[in-house]
């Protein structure tokens, strides 16, 4: 009995070849199943390729993802973990279907867990796949919530420690170098300074965001934000200084909501001034980098904020970058330690390169040896990438 769809039922997609639809399966039969449901659904030229999840992950590292992927775990011990390694490399809208040659619910189950879209195992069903498919191709099928992009505060202990450099910095080396979706909210409205760093210009888009969170949609992202290259999205304001504005966290929590699932990653610059107003916002799941100097009164301040913050979770991480090292006004490392509570996870040096490569912008800390160096561990744990012998490394790849 014909339980799927009629493809007749089917609506064209036209001409979509350009990563519509990518499939990594190690058997004829499979593949020839699939194959023939995406010419059925008319996908133009889906790319199909003889492997699996590992050819799958190693592939996605330095291009974008389709919308549409499979990949097979015929033979992949610990295949959950795998599938959380190929969420690191997809973007968030990416629908991802999994067949393998166990019937298991606990397998299947532990894969809906970690975000996949749907779980088949070998012979593969043709209308069963087809109409998954076809819901992931026209958007009519819920994706799970874990498929949802990666949120990173920026949180400057008071202003010019260079909490904006950092988080430009580094959203910049995401979507230029690993080739992630990538967007940046700047929540200063009247003195920020991110779209200035990458040559970009402000607009009234984020005010009307957080004037109206009702109207953000979509198509109002599509217009708001600022492009920087392929891949980096930029929504930043400078608003007249003689319009008073207070950041309402409701708004900033619906905005937030709606950038998570159209960008891989998601970096907010919150100024200090605003961060006792965000609380809530700031114990979302997240990455909080919070910057400071070694001064002392920044180590008092880091203290408050992470207890303010709350101990690492599951869900939350707090690391602390330490900037502007060795600089006039700065107490020694055990002083600062001592009174921060916490010896910080990554140091910046006070460095000449540095500092006259921030009067350049996100161009030139991108060819700073000694700020790409400083900030290797913080991108190998948010990009998910380590130190392989047999590969060049991360910190290699960014010092290109």
């Amino acid at each position: 009995m014909d339980i799927g769809i009629p493809v007749a039922g089917v609506v064209p997609l036209g001409n979509t070849a350009a990563q519509t639809a990518m499939v990594f399966v190690r058997d004829r039969d499979s593949e020839g199943v699939i194959r023939q449901c995406l010419s059925d659904l008319s996908v133009q030229s889906p790319e199909i390729k003889n492997g699996g999840i590992n050819e799958a992950i190693a592939d996605l590292k330095n291009r974008s993802s389709p919308r549409l992927l499979i990949v097979d775990i015929q033979g992949v011990e610990d295949a959950v973990a795998h599938v959380r390694d190929l969420a690191d490399v997809c973007e968030p809208e990416t629908g991802v279907i999994v067949v393998g040659d166990v019937n298991d619910i606990r397998v299947y189950r532990s894969l809906k867990a970690a975000g996949v879209v749907e779980y088949f195992f070998k012979p593969l069903v043709r209308d069963l796949v087809m109409q998954t498919c076809h819901g992931i191709l026209t958007g009519s099928s819920e994706q799970p919530a874990s498929r949802a992009g990666k949120l990173v505060f920026a949180l400057g202990v008071r202003g010019g420690v260079g909490a904006t450099t950092v988080a430009v910095a580094t959203a910049f080396y995401l979507a230029e170098s690993l080739k992630r979706r990538v967007g940046l909210l700047d929540l200063d409205l009247h003195f920020g300074d991110a779209a200035l760093q990458l040559d970009a210009a402000p607009t009234h888009a984020l005010r009307e965001a957080l004037d109206h969170p009702e109207r953000v949609d979509e198509l109002f992202l599509e217009r708001g934000m600022t492009r920087v290259g392929e891949r980096l999205g930029v929504l930043a304001a400078l608003e007249p200084l003689e319009e008073s504005f207070t950041v309402d966290a409701a708004a900033v929590h619906s905005l937030l909501e709606h950038l998570l699932h159209r960008y891989r990653y998601v970096f907010v610059d919150v100024p200090a001034s605003a961060a006792p107003g965000l609380t809530q916002v700031l114990h979302l799941p997240a990455t909080t980098l919070l910057v400071s100097t070694a001064s002392l009164v920044c180590a008092r301040d880091v203290a408050r904020l992470r207890a303010r913050l709350g101990p690492n979770s599951a869900e939350r991480t707090t690391i602390h970058i330490l900037n502007k090292s060795g600089a006039n006004d700065s107490l020694s490392n055990e002083e600062f330690n001592g009174a921060a509570g916490a010896a910080p996870e990554v140091v910046i040096p006070n460095a000449r390169e540095i500092a006259s490569a921030s009067r350049l912008g996100a161009k030139g800390l991108q060819k700073c040896s000694a700020l790409q160096r400083s900030l290797a561990p913080l991108l190998r744990q948010l990009s998910g990438e380590g130190f392989g012998t047999e590969r060049r490394s991360l910190l290699r790849r960014f010092l290109r």
